[in-house]
């Protein structure tokens, strides 16, 4: 150990459907760090939830973790972008990257973000909210159960098809499918409701699908916007991880007049969650009417070499490993 450098353990992989996609991350973020100013304690969580260091069990994790400086948690999806490991590390007192537990569990539940939103009076798509696969939730919170049909007629009255069926809690776009009629909207939920047991159901939104970068807490920037073509009908996780001719445009094709509002926007979402840190909020622009709709805030976006989160801040003139000192420091 170099006497003046600060010990920190970056926490990858995870328990989650996007385990493979925090390795990649993770692994990208320690191949970033200067290793002038950091003492770099790389720790893989296996999918069973098993913490290793250099292949080996780590068997006393509160031990090793109070012996790091600060902890950054690259840790995607649930047990680990849900308010989980954060929880962990602020019991330890550890300093750690990133949002704390209240923003990081609210923006992993889709439904508890829209409720954010909504008070916060963001624009957003119309939904529905069912627990379940057959219960419906209404504006009230009450609960009512609902057949099938019951349930695709009001879909059909509130929202109209085409809907997106996403589970509550996922990222990565792990079990969303697109429905277009009554049979694939069943077919949806019963997909989403293997992920979990809330589910949301939304309209679809015709237009350009753009996401904006948030670095800070007190003082709070927004990168430039960059939008997403998707190589498939949505940008789902094939589409994002596996399909090379999805493409990313840096700034957006956008007028700077509709950028900077969505730059506003994106500042006033992360800190209506009360967010500290970093995040990436994601948006729709309406194809017809030019209107923003706020999709979701993702409290730990991807670092992997594709991931627009460190494109977008490299854009506006701020380098990957620059980017992870300015973490680091805000932790």
């Amino acid at each position: 150990m170099v006497i003046g450098m600060l010990k920190l353990a970056v926490i990858y992989g995870g328990m989650s459907t996007e385990h493979d996609v925090a390795m990649v991350s993770g692994k990208n973020v320690i191949d970033n760090l200067d290793r002038k100013k950091y003492e770099i304690y790389p720790v893989e969580i296996t999918k069973e939830g098993i913490w290793k260091r250099e292949g080996k069990e780590i068997k006393d994790i509160s031990t090793f973790l109070k012996g790091m400086d600060k902890v950054f948690p690259v840790l995607h999806g649930l047990y680990g972008e849900d308010g989980t490991i954060q929880g962990l590390l602020e019991m330890l007192k550890i300093p750690y990257v990133g949002c704390k537990v209240l923003a990081s569990s609210v923006c992993m539940d889709k439904v508890y973000s829209k409720i954010i939103f909504e008070k916060a009076g963001i624009c957003q798509a119309k939904y529905i909210y069912i627990k379940n696969e057959n219960t419906y939730v209404d504006e009230n919170m009450d609960e009512v159960k609902l057949e099938n049909d019951e349930i695709a007629k009001l879909v059909k009255e509130k929202l109209g098809f085409p809907v997106f069926v996403k589970p509550s809690n996922s990222g990565s776009s792990v079990g969303i499918s697109k429905a277009t009629n009554e049979s694939e909207l069943i077919t949806a939920i019963i997909e989403a409701s293997r992920f979990d047991r809330k589910i949301l159901i939304e309209e679809a939104i015709v237009g350009k699908e753009v996401e904006c970068a948030v670095l800070g807490t007190d003082k709070v920037e927004a990168s430039t916007v960059g939008q997403i073509l998707s190589a498939e009908e949505f940008y789902s996780y094939d589409a994002k991880y596996k399909n090379a001719e999805s493409k990313v445009i840096i700034p957006a094709d956008l007028s700077q007049e509709k950028i900077d509002e969505i730059r506003r926007t994106a500042i006033k979402a992360f800190k209506a969650v009360d967010g500290s840190g970093l995040s990436r909020v994601d948006f729709f622009v309406e194809k017809d009417t030019d209107k923003v709709y706020i999709n979701e805030i993702n409290t730990m976006p991807g670092f992997t070499e594709i991931s627009m989160y460190p494109k977008l801040w490299e854009h506006s003139g701020i380098k990957y490993s620059e980017l992870l000192d300015k973490l680091i420091e805000l932790a």
